[in-house]
């Protein structure tokens, strides 16, 4: 447990969490903080990008054969694993055997081992170390979606653009017609980039990849033949996309092709089990949970006297004023704040006790102050209760064509944000037919 520390002896201090290594071959398999992948059978060691090396070191001096190396996710870990389980075990313990010229004659014979994801214990292995993998992606992604210092010229116009990443990948998209798709698809955004600007710089063609004498001849090219856009079929850009990480063994092809009407057993029209599903939505003023909306909508009326069910008929609220209703009062509540009158409190309980006894509970704001569009977005990503609210029966029917449609114009990154949500995919149908 690490003690407060003074000015003078501040860098002694442990401000962060440490730990031990976890696998002493892991620890002992680095020299001089280059990483080593071992043998999985002698000694030899070889760095990370000699893959090859190894791969034909343990062909031709441990006739091993290892299957689908490009789908693991964690060479080193997978080398460090087998080599402690060839040390306790045989091999032949293992992985089958192949017979080389089988029909020969018997000194020219071989027998190579293969070691593949047929085996159980390497299938789980494989699949573990995917799901790290993914973990580690999903991590990275995070914190480049946070980044709001990230600096850097369009590679078209030169023009430095700063903030978030994804104000260079809109600005690309508007002013010169190139989409690589939605910011938050990417990952390892800089190498990207720096990938995408080697081509620029060496006069390649980023679609067709060809080389053009000069940076004119390659912009005309672009624009004219509509290439503004990177080769899909280049496997070079896979690891830059969140989807090539989701599932062992599957690219972004793989994943779109899939039908997923295969994986449905039931009639695709029988949704008489929709409504039946558990929300676990959560009170707008305590922490009760309830698995069916009229359980929650009950709750708050007899023990918060707030009708919800009442209030949306008496102001007629439509789906995006509920959606905004819920988000204001959610945050009103998250800050300790009396949305009746304004004023704060120490703790949620004072607030909700104050809020009871002057009946402030069903004394709801003037709309202008809760109608905003800032409250489309969720004050909790995971807030269920979101996911049961509904337009009045028959209204989307009644709807006036020239009735204001409503325009989210909020920061992308925030978008993104909210894209995360269940309820998100309501609002984007509804705002697309609406549109």
């Amino acid at each position: 447990m690490a003690a407060a520390c003074s000015s003078k002896d501040c860098r002694d201090c442990i401000l962060e969490p440490l730990s031990l290594p976890e696998n002493p071959d892991e620890a002992a398999s680095s020299q001089d903080g280059v990483q080593l992948v071992p043998c999985m059978f002698c000694e030899q060691c070889y760095q990370e990008e000699q893959k090859n090396d190894l791969l034909k070191h343990m062909i031709i001096h441990h006739k091993l054969v290892i299957a689908d190396v490009k789908l693991i996710a964690h060479f080193k870990r997978y080398c460090l694993y087998w080599k402690k389980r060839f040390a306790d075990q045989t091999i032949n313990d293992f992985c089958p055997v192949i017979r080389t010229n089988s029909e020969g004659p018997a000194d020219l014979q071989e027998d190579y081992f293969l070691l593949c994801d047929v085996l159980p214990e390497d299938r789980v292995l494989r699949e573990q170390l995917q799901h790290e993998r993914l973990k580690e992606i999903l991590e990275q992604q995070q914190r480049e979606r946070c980044d709001m210092i990230f600096r850097r010229p369009c590679m078209f116009c030169s023009e430095e653009l700063e903030g978030n990443r994804s104000v260079l990948f809109n600005h690309m998209n508007t002013e010169h017609s190139f989409n690589v798709g939605l910011p938050d698809n990417i990952v390892f955004c800089s190498d990207f980039l720096d990938a995408l600007q080697k081509k620029m710089d060496s006069l390649q063609c980023l679609y067709c990849e060809k080389t053009f004498r000069d940076k004119n001849t390659l912009k005309d090219h672009m624009r004219k033949k509509q290439h503004r856009k990177i080769n899909a079929k280049n496997c070079e850009y896979d690891r830059f996309y969140i989807i090539n990480y989701l599932e062992l063994g599957k690219t972004w092809e793989d994943v779109q092709s899939e039908d997923d009407r295969e994986l449905v057993d039931v009639n695709e029209e029988d949704w008489s089990d929709w409504e039946e599903h558990p929300v676990s939505a959560v009170c707008l003023f305590c922490e009760k949970q309830a698995d069916t909306t009229e359980k929650l909508l009950n709750h708050m009326k007899e023990n918060h006297q707030f009708d919800l069910v009442k209030i949306k008929s008496d102001l007629g609220l439509k789906f995006y004023q509920q959606v905004k209703l819920v988000n204001f009062i959610r945050r009103q509540i998250h800050q300790c704040r009396c949305y009746g009158c304004q004023e704060k409190f120490p703790s949620k309980a004072e607030l909700v006790r104050h809020m009871d006894e002057e009946r402030h509970l069903g004394n709801l704001p003037e709309r202008s102050l809760w109608d905003q569009p800032q409250y489309y977005f969720p004050t909790y990503e995971n807030d269920s209760l979101l996911c049961t609210l509904s337009d009045s029966e028959g209204e989307s029917e009644a709807k006036d064509q020239n009735e204001d449609i409503p325009v989210i114009g909020e920061d992308l990154s925030k978008l993104a944000e909210l894209r995360q949500t269940s309820v998100l995919n309501q609002l984007i149908r509804e705002s697309t037919l609406e549109s």
